[in-house]
């Protein structure tokens, strides 16, 4: 792990509802710079709407997130396009544009959201497919490329702007376990040498394993956090037996 001391985003008693129905209710928990951070938890426990709440698409019904030492919630205007500049998002399809080329995807926020010229542009957004090892399928679409190869694009935009924060949902979904354990690989190397902060959405044990610094697991029956730590200590000595379980892909006994 990366991450020093200083916690790079802070949730604080926060609570997510819909129409009056809590998912998450009053859960706490702070990210290490340079950590890898895993969401886990059962089908319906709040993971995406958790990560949704956290990059700024959802308002929760009570508490606060805080990037970098400011309130995402009750950031606005020019304060707030601050705040997500710091971050960026890859979504589970990887939600590619399928009429631009991979190269043209990455060079977008580029040119919607900074003031370089056009030649500085095309680079950055060369070096982005470079680190994940796509420029030599830059002027490719995504209908031409693999799973994997759209998913390590994605990341790509997602880090076109150079934000601090990386968050993942379900990276691997959809992946054979070669081309999953690969982006595995990517996702350390970009942590390492980039102090890149992930936030990863995700289910699949192999990878939390493989990269996960650590996690908290989501319960939908407590709507909170079961247990958080490191993955391989969750498995061996979590307190909580469903934790366990989980861990071992054990099926529970009535």
């Amino acid at each position: 792990m990366n991450s020093d001391r200083t916690p790079l985003i802070s949730v604080e008693n926060f609570v997510a509802a819909y129409k009056g129905h809590v998912v998450i209710d009053n859960i706490s928990f702070d990210i290490g710079r340079g950590e890898i951070f895993v969401i886990l938890g059962g089908s319906g426990c709040g993971k995406s709407t958790l990560l949704k709440h956290m990059i700024g698409l959802y308002q929760p019904a009570r508490g606060r997130i805080f990037i970098d030492g400011q309130d995402i919630v009750s950031a606005q205007g020019k304060d707030l396009l601050g705040i997500l500049r710091k971050i960026g998002v890859m979504y589970q399809s990887g939600a590619l544009f399928g009429s631009m080329t991979i190269l043209e995807n990455v060079r977008l926020p580029l040119e919607e959201f900074t003031d370089l010229p056009y030649p500085a542009i095309e680079l950055t957004a060369m070096m982005k497919l470079k680190l994940v090892g796509l420029a030599d399928f830059a002027h490719l679409m995504p209908s031409e490329i693999s799973g994997g190869m759209q998913k390590r694009a994605a990341i790509a935009r997602a880090m076109a702007l150079d934000p601090r924060i990386l968050f993942l949902d379900e990276p691997s979904a959809g992946l054979d376990p070669i081309t999953s354990a690969e982006l595995d690989q990517l996702i350390l190397s970009l942590s390492r040498n980039l102090m890149i902060t992930f936030v990863i959405v995700t289910h699949e044990l192999p990878s939390i394993f493989s990269i996960a610094d650590r996690v908290i697991m989501l319960d939908k029956r407590i709507k909170g956090i079961a247990d958080s730590g490191p993955p391989q200590y969750l498995k061996d000595h979590s307190e909580n037996a469903w934790v366990r379980q989980f861990f071992s892909r054990e099926v529970a006994v009535p």
